[in-house]
């Protein structure tokens, strides 16, 4: 079983700073919403147990997971974490909700990533991409 384990971290599906670059390139535009988003957060592959969040790219030799908070409305909030085999765990509260959602949609590419950070954003703020994620 350790094997598998191992075979799945070292597998590469998916290019963590392109992706990184997904969620930069949105940042000015979720702030001209009025959203509050924090630093982009890195995880080190190799980094010992708990792994620490990063958020200065240069301390992470071999990215595991890229990730992103943001914050609207009232409690309406937004946490995406993309890792490096495509995964990705999403959690939202959305504008009037009381419930979090968590999906865990996968991204093939940066820009897949992309059109799911879309997405969650127009679902958690009613801004942006309104649609439902494809299964």
């Amino acid at each position: 079983m350790t094997d598998d384990i191992e075979n799945i971290e070292d597998r590469i599906i998916i290019d963590l700073d392109r992706a990184a670059a997904e969620i930069t390139g949105r940042l000015a535009g979720w702030r001209a919403r009025g959203l509050v988003a924090g630093a982009v957060t890195w995880v080190d592959l190799d980094a010992p147990w708990p792994q620490p969040l990063e958020t200065d790219r240069a301390r992470v030799a071999r990215p595991y997971s890229v990730g992103i908070q943001v914050e609207g409305p009232g409690d309406s909030g937004l946490s995406v974490v993309l890792f490096r085999d495509g995964r990705a765990d999403v959690d939202f509260l959305a504008v009037g909700a009381d419930e979090v959602r968590t999906e865990a949609p996968d991204s093939a590419t940066p820009r897949a990533f992309g059109a799911v950070l879309d997405d969650c954003v127009g679902r958690a703020f009613g801004t942006g991409r309104l649609s439902s994620p494809r299964p």
